[in-house]
């Protein structure tokens, strides 16, 4: 594929949305009137859903954000409460494996995201990334409401348009629906397991490459 190539025309497309981080910060005082503070702070963050093939892979990713609170492992987009990942694992329950980003949209904003979930994977594969087969391993951005529909939808409509890839972009854009956390071994687990095989292999190649692409908005160390 062409993409390598084609980077600069994948940046200078997300520089034509416009969409830049908002303004305002909250001081972090304490005492009376600190529960006020932590709700008005907790206020800010907004949500974003992304699945780009095995969570472990994109938690990595999107950990490493500057403006990036938190990030939880999950399933979405199938039939089944609470599924387990044994389930999820056989296909067909139609879950994707997903990662629940909260963010501070005054530090990183929902197009940035985006432009990391889209360059981070390969968005041409139905139902597969690299080894992982199966519909859990799909492409898909989970919009939380009208405006990050919008979004995606055109982005997505531009990097087709451009040809950023050689194979049509197969991402589903699909409303958020339920959310489950998956089982608590799978989060965090790159940070947790370096040196596991799958690890290694897959997961620190990808994160060496996001730092090289996205060196300025890494979190510093610590």
């Amino acid at each position: 594929m062409r993409v390598r190539a084609r980077v600069a025309v994948l940046t200078i497309v997300l520089g034509l949305i416009g969409c830049g981080p908002g303004s305002g910060t909250l001081p972090a005082a304490r005492g009376k009137g600190s529960a006020d503070m932590e709700k008005k702070d907790e206020a800010r963050f907004r949500s974003a859903t992304f699945a780009g093939g095995c969570f472990w892979c994109t938690e990595g990713i999107f950990e490493r954000l500057r403006g990036v609170e938190r990030v939880v492992s999950g399933y979405s987009g199938g039939h089944l409460a609470h599924p387990t990942y044994e389930q999820v694992s056989r296909g067909d329950t139609g879950h994707a494996e997903a990662v629940e980003v909260t963010y501070d949209p005054a530090v990183i904003s929902y197009a940035e995201l985006l432009e990391v979930f889209w360059r981070t994977h390969d968005p041409t594969t139905p139902n597969r990334q690299g080894y992982d087969v199966g519909p859990q391993y799909r492409s898909v951005v989970f919009y939380h409401d009208a405006e990050q529909k919008a979004l995606a939808e055109e982005l997505k409509s531009r990097l087709e348009a451009d040809r950023i890839w050689d194979r049509p972009v197969v991402t589903e854009i699909v409303p958020r629906g339920a959310f489950w956390p998956a089982e608590d071994y799978h989060q965090d687990y790159y940070d947790r397991n370096p040196e596991k095989a799958y690890c290694r292999s897959v997961i620190t190649p990808k994160i060496e490459k996001f730092r090289k692409i996205f060196r300025e908005r890494i979190k510093p160390p610590g």
